[in-house]
């Protein structure tokens, strides 16, 4: 089993770059060459995109074993998932080298292969697409009708309109070009923009569902010397929510199962503040729900000032580091909220390692989205020179299998 935070050295991906650099060198010799190539070049493709899925993993391996809470780990699930879906198009291709139609594999059609890969990309995901969108949509329309109609619970369902509709459009687009070279050529330039900049966010999405799902069913140690429960909101009658009361549930379980099994009682640290509209704060709602279920008091720390999660992760750590500079920390949320929960942990330079509660069928979907688009609002810049980058090299390859016509 992968044990989190078991590395100190930081994974690098630099054999990355350098197998690129090699299979760059090794396309520039064999692309020229008369007779043309095609099993080679297609062949160099598949060794190349096998050594960096490869690369992709171990460094995911390395980077759970050194922060599982991490942007990087998105990226690694991510692209790996974009890579497979190439290297199964690199092998179609490669088959048909083989077949009675191997002569009519030009030089074009195999540049061709790499210059269109983002559009065969979310060609070949439309089934995970539509699978994803109807759930999406379906479990929006319960949540509306559990906790009203709000904006916020309206999100699934732009979303899902959104990545159908999208994939229609580029569908029909791709399907039916027409008119000169040069605006074939534009078009077609169009269409792989689009198409990179939605795989990068279907990408994104997949990394971020998985990565999830990894810390999720991650099992800390029972060794914890504190567990701090998130606040997420309160009833009118300063009672905690059932969400919140979820986490205060998930911590009391884990915290049980710790006594058990080691004799070992952590302590609870009820972190939140009071909102606008909230009686109490949110810790001291936490704190009376926790005594009612027999937590002594003495047992339990309360952090009253935080306003958001961040917060929540720098208060509870001052309150943890006055006490006990070496304690094993636990953080307790719900489930769609773990990953994000343990970047902000991090950013406060806190090993903390995240449980979450179940949540009910139609609240993790919109949940989950929302959580991703929190997490891509705070990696703007990061995000924008990969997906820019992306960009160019799809354009600048599609336009070089023109100028090779």
């Amino acid at each position: 089993m992968i044990r989190f935070n078991s590395l100190k050295k930081k994974p690098k991906i630099w054999n990355v770059a350098v197998l690129s650099a090699i299979e760059l060198l090794v396309l520039f010799i064999l692309v020229p060459l008369e007779p043309f190539h095609r099993v080679g070049v297609l062949v160099s493709i598949m060794i190349y995109l096998i050594a960096v899925i490869g690369c992709l993993i171990h460094a995911l391996i390395r980077q759970l074993r050194y922060n599982p809470y991490s942007y990087n780990t998105i990226y690694y699930i991510g692209f790996s998932f974009f890579l497979v879906m190439i290297l199964i198009v690199v092998i179609y291709a490669l088959r048909i080298c083989f077949g009675p139609n191997a002569e009519d594999y030009s030089r074009l059609m195999v540049i061709g292969i790499i210059a269109n890969a983002a559009s065969r990309y979310w060609f070949f995901t439309a089934p995970f697409i539509l699978v994803f969108s109807v759930a999406l949509f379906i479990s929006n329309i319960s949540l509306i009708r559990h906790e009203g109609k709000r904006l916020v619970n309206l999100l699934g369902i732009i979303l899902s309109v959104m990545m159908v509709g999208t994939w229609i459009i580029l569908y029909k687009e791709s399907m039916f070009l027409s008119g000169s070279e040069l605006e074939v050529m534009i078009m077609e330039c169009i269409i792989n923009m689009f198409s990179t900049i939605y795989l990068y966010f279907e990408c994104m999405l997949l990394g971020t569902i998985f990565a999830n799902i990894i810390v999720v069913n991650y099992k800390p140690d029972y060794d914890q010397d504190y567990i701090i429960i998130l606040g997420c909101g309160l009833m009118k009658d300063g009672t905690p929510t059932p969400l919140l009361r979820g986490r205060c549930d998930r911590a009391i379980r884990f915290a049980r199962e710790q006594e058990e099994k080691t004799g070992k009682s952590p302590i609870f640290i009820t972190s939140g503040g009071q909102g606008p509209d909230e009686v109490i704060s949110e810790s001291q709602s936490m704190t009376n729900y926790l005594i009612s279920q027999g937590i002594p008091e003495s047992q339990i720390r309360q952090e009253d000032r935080s306003t958001d999660t961040y917060e929540n992760m720098r208060n509870s750590k001052e309150i943890i580091m006055s006490e006990n500079k070496d304690a094993k920390m636990l953080y307790s949320t719900t489930n769609f909220h773990v990953f994000r929960s343990g970047i902000k942990a991090r950013r406060v330079k806190m090993k903390a390692i995240g449980i979450g509660q179940k949540t009910a069928w139609y609240f993790w979907p919109n949940a989950s989205v929302r959580e991703f688009i929190g997490i891509l609002t705070e990696h703007r810049l990061k995000q924008g020179l990969i997906l820019g980058g992306m960009v160019a090299f799809f354009i600048i390859t599609t336009i070089l299998s023109y100028k090779l016509m």
